[in-house]
């Protein structure tokens, strides 16, 4: 259904306007392409798609979160990437060929504005500026993909696991008395994925992390309780925690 004038709204536009597929146009003509839109609101555990689903649409998060998952060869989820409101995905749909590579699920209730490929480019025939920044985010995506091949080829199993939770913690924590929540159903099977290796060795190096006072960690929660031991890990600093 064509999105009516409801998701057309100046929180839209600004969030379209710090979208960098949309960086350098005037407003105007950014609400131009909001009128544009469509729109689809989800459930918690509802699909925008499945991974191997004809790239159709590109979307824009308005509201609520998303998980992007792949799935591997023998069925398991492996968690990619977060998604939070005024980020695209489903950017494959800008090449106007081939499949979605992930599958895009609601983490809870959520609310995304979306244009079919032929509607864009009809807009980028009138502002050049849509190309090139659709070029950069391609370009973003495939070198994000390969810093995650290389931290797999390369870093140790505590590195890794450090980096995953302080970028779930940027983009879905959520302050507490405790610290820092991420604000996300999140397993220790999750995690093994995001990372590439077992849930025996999260396990371990979380109850490690726990007994240090760096995280608590309970059923599907993990609050990140000392920000700077984690970010030490992560960069493979010297020193502990005081």
């Amino acid at each position: 259904m064509h999105m009516a004038s409801p998701l057309i709204s100046p929180a839209l536009t600004e969030q379209m306007l710090a979208t960098p597929l949309f960086a350098g146009l005037p407003p105007d003509e950014v609400l131009r392409i909001a009128a544009a839109a469509h729109s689809k609101r989800l459930t918690a555990g509802e699909y925008y798609f499945l991974q191997g689903d004809p790239a159709e649409r590109i979307y824009l998060l308005v509201e609520g979160r998303l998980k992007l998952t792949r799935a591997a060869a023998d069925g398991q989820q492996a968690l990619m990437r977060v998604v939070t409101p005024g980020t695209l995905f489903g950017a494959l749909a800008l090449a106007q060929a081939g499949d979605y590579p992930v599958s895009a699920q609601a983490a809870d209730g959520s609310l995304a504005a979306y244009w079919l490929p032929l509607e864009l480019m009809g807009f980028v025939q009138q502002f050049p500026a849509l190309a090139i920044n659709a070029m950069k985010i391609m370009a973003d995506h495939v070198q994000e993909f390969q810093e995650r091949y290389l931290q797999l080829a390369t870093e140790r199993v505590e590195r890794r696991l450090a980096r995953a939770i302080l970028r779930l913690a940027a983009q879905t924590g959520r302050k507490t008395d405790e610290g820092v929540l991420i604000d996300l159903p999140l397993t220790r099977q999750d995690l093994a994925e995001m990372t590439g290796t077992t849930l025996f060795s999260v396990s371990r190096i979380l109850n490690q992390w726990e007994s240090q006072g760096l995280v608590k960690v309970g059923r599907e929660k993990v609050v990140v309780v000392f920000p700077h031991g984690l970010v030490r890990i992560a960069e493979d600093l010297p020193g502990k925690k005081e």
